[in-house]
């Protein structure tokens, strides 16, 4: 019995520990509540909260705070921005875009600059939170909420160009038109960065398609389809079946919203065969896209070629919508006919053609009227202007009568290379009273019209081997296509020696040795005496640019070594020897010796009685040496394709695949 109650005792004292230790537990938890609950109640307590809310309050001014600034004038020279109609009054909103200099320097911006016709003033708005510098974005205006501008992608480059990327990161800004204010917009389902794409507004949705990738190996074009809910503030994507007909992935195209749905138009791609090189491709094919409210009854309709189509075809010509007449305005582009690897003829236009978006499409030639002439001869017809590449109409008889141009008609072209036309006939402007003033040829130039007037602005046109960015900016009035009005001259100068010096870099080289020893002869000195060279480079420096840095002139050379190897690197004609031998962007010496370990034995073989352990020793050291070789050139390749966004599988599987550089103009994208 003594031994039951004791051990009664024993089981009753666990109990009670057990309890104990229940109820510290307890404690701790209600003492841990009590430690993380929200303070209430007290005045001070209240102060702390108003004084987080001050702060706060205080970050976001900060942060959202606008400087306005009337300026002198329009933004300077530009192409690949964006030119919008205001969605809440009489203004156009001009936002980014990029500068090319004569000296190959590429210069990118992100300001806003709002303009009234009616006063002719320009005003410029900066921020603190505002998207980065860009173009090739697109914007978007919604009249919701007082007016909204959206902005979606774009790109953008270093001074030099050797580094390269499009805005990743759901970089989606709004722009509030009442505070001149910029917000980003974060979403979980989003388009893919992209550049070259165009943005609609149908109803409340905002309509995106198509675009580029470019990853600084090839560039890739796009044809997806997606809609931005501007109510619910989220994306979707619009997915069709295999046998649903699209139109071709593509960048740079017009789109246009209408009532039923949005008009699609040209554009441009590239074609990538195996073996080949990359080849540019204009399009120039009409789209309708019918829209609805159900996203599976989305679809797209090709429509027919009717009236007077832009002849040939052409790319970066810009198309604005005419809202009042229904109606889309074309201007301007480019012809590119490519006879060669080396070689890339260009006409550029500077004439106009209407879309009439009504029924199924129809394209109609725009004139410019002329003024009446005393006489009373008849009223000569006039022809339209269907591919005219600024060829002018010689006109032997005076006092004619007409409504049409005809001194500065535009005669159909026979053929898709007319003659390139003299600097005098694109940039002076004539004091003739009857020879109507224009803009020149150009293409991506920024159009927009606001209620009857066109507004043209910027682009780039083209001389020899060099590219101008252009500053101009031209209006006309639709209704009356009576005369252009020039709001601000061109202020580029062209060099008319671009095409001879190009052609002459290495005679002109030889030239200058050739004045060097004059020079040297001129001042009495002998061939070979000392210092005779450190003098005549003394004399010279003050008319010569500084030598360039080595470190610098290494890397550029490095640079070009890494796009020649990413354009070589999957060529077809190597023999399989050289493919095997050549390490690839991303591969280890490891991953290369593994991959290539049969032809460096074999190798060694060639050049040694080793066997076994020791011809693989000889073979991996012969990998080693070879990849050792390479190395710089494999970083540098990594580099630029990290640059473009690629993470470490991709540039892996780039450096599997080989890569093809273009070698046209970036903007031909």
């Amino acid at each position: 019995m003594a031994k039951k109650k004791g051990a009664s005792t024993d089981k009753a004292k666990a109990k009670e520990a057990k309890k104990a230790k229940a109820e510290k537990k307890a404690e701790k938890r209600e003492t841990k509540k009590t430690k993380g609950a929200p303070a209430r109640g007290g005045a001070d307590d209240d102060e702390d909260l108003d004084a987080i809310l001050e702060k706060l309050a205080k970050e976001w001014e900060a942060k959202h705070k606008v400087n306005e600034e009337t300026v002198a004038g329009p933004p300077t020279r530009r192409a690949n921005a964006t030119l919008t109609p205001c969605p809440s009054g009489n203004h156009l909103w001009f936002i980014g875009g990029e500068y090319f200099s004569e000296d190959g320097k590429a210069h990118f911006y992100n300001d806003v600059y709002r303009y009234s016709p009616e006063k002719d003033e320009w005003r410029c708005y900066t921020s603190p939170n505002s998207p980065g510098p860009r173009s090739a974005h697109s914007v978007v205006a919604s009249p919701a909420g007082g007016g909204k501008l959206f902005l979606f992608g774009g790109e953008f480059s270093s001074l030099s160009q050797n580094t390269f990327h499009h805005f990743r990161h759901a970089d989606f800004w709004v722009f509030d038109i009442a505070t001149h204010s910029w917000d980003r917009i974060e979403t979980k389902v989003k388009p893919i960065a992209r550049s070259g794409h165009r943005m609609v507004l149908w109803k409340h949705f905002i309509v995106l398609f198509g675009g580029f990738v470019d990853i600084g190996v090839r560039t890739n074009y796009l044809n997806d389809l997606w809609l931005f809910d501007t109510q619910e503030y989220k994306w979707i994507q619009v997915d069709f079946g295999h046998n649903d007909r699209q139109p071709h992935s593509r960048s740079g195209f017009s789109f246009l919203p209408i009532a039923e749905g949005v008009i699609l138009h040209g554009g441009y791609t590239k074609t990538y065969d195996k073996g080949k090189r990359p080849v540019g491709v204009a399009l120039e094919d009409t789209w309708f896209l019918k829209m609805s409210m159900n996203t599976k009854e989305i679809k797209w309709e090709k429509r027919k070629k009717i009236g007077y189509a832009p002849a040939p075809a052409r790319s970066g010509c810009s198309m604005a919508l005419w809202a009042a007449k229904a109606q889309g305005v074309l201007f301007g582009g480019v012809s590119d006919v490519d006879k060669d690897e080396e070689q890339l003829d260009s006409v550029f236009y500077n004439d106009m053609f209407g879309y009439q978006t009504t029924g199924n499409g129809r394209w109609v030639s725009m004139n410019l009227k002329k003024k009446k002439k005393m006489g009373g001869q008849k009223k000569e017809k006039a022809k339209p202007a269907a591919a005219a590449a600024w060829t002018r109409k010689d006109e032997d008889e005076e006092g004619e009568e007409e409504d049409t141009v005809s001194d500065n008609e535009a005669t159909p072209a026979t053929s898709p290379a007319p003659t390139e036309p003299t600097l005098q006939s694109i940039f002076a402007m004539s004091d003739d009273p009857d020879q109507p003033l224009m803009p020149f040829q150009r293409y991506n130039a920024m159009l927009a019209v606001l209620r009857n007037t066109l507004y043209i602005y910027g682009g780039i046109y083209e001389y020899g081997p060099k590219e101008y960015t252009l500053d101009d900016f031209w209006s006309i009035q639709l209704d009356k296509m009576d005369t252009f009005t020039c709001l601000r001259p061109l202020d580029v100068t062209i060099d008319q020696n671009a095409e001879s010096d190009s052609e002459g870099d290495d005679d002109g080289g030889d030239d200058d040795d050739d004045d060097d020893e004059d020079q040297s002869e001129g001042d009495g000195q002998a061939e070979d005496e000392p210092g005779v060279d450190a003098e005549v480079e003394a004399g010279a420096s003050e008319a010569l640019p500084a030598e360039p840095d080595p470190a610098e002139d290494n890397q550029v050379k490095l640079r070009a070594k890494a796009n020649e190897f990413l354009g070589s690197s999957k060529d077809t004609t190597r023999s399989a020897e050289e493919q095997i031998s050549t390490p690839l962007p991303g591969e280890t010496l490891a991953m290369f010796y593994a991959r290539s370990k049969d032809h460096w034995a074999q190798t060694a073989h060639a050049n040694s009685d080793n066997k076994g352990k020791l011809l693989r020793r000889d073979g991996f050291a012969l990998a080693e040496e070879r990849y050792a070789s390479y190395k710089p050139i494999l970083e540098e390749v990594e580099r630029i394709l990290a640059e473009a966004g690629l993470d470490e599988e991709e540039i892996k599987r780039v450096g599997a695949s080989g890569g093809q550089v273009a070698t046209t103009s970036r903007n031909r994208r």
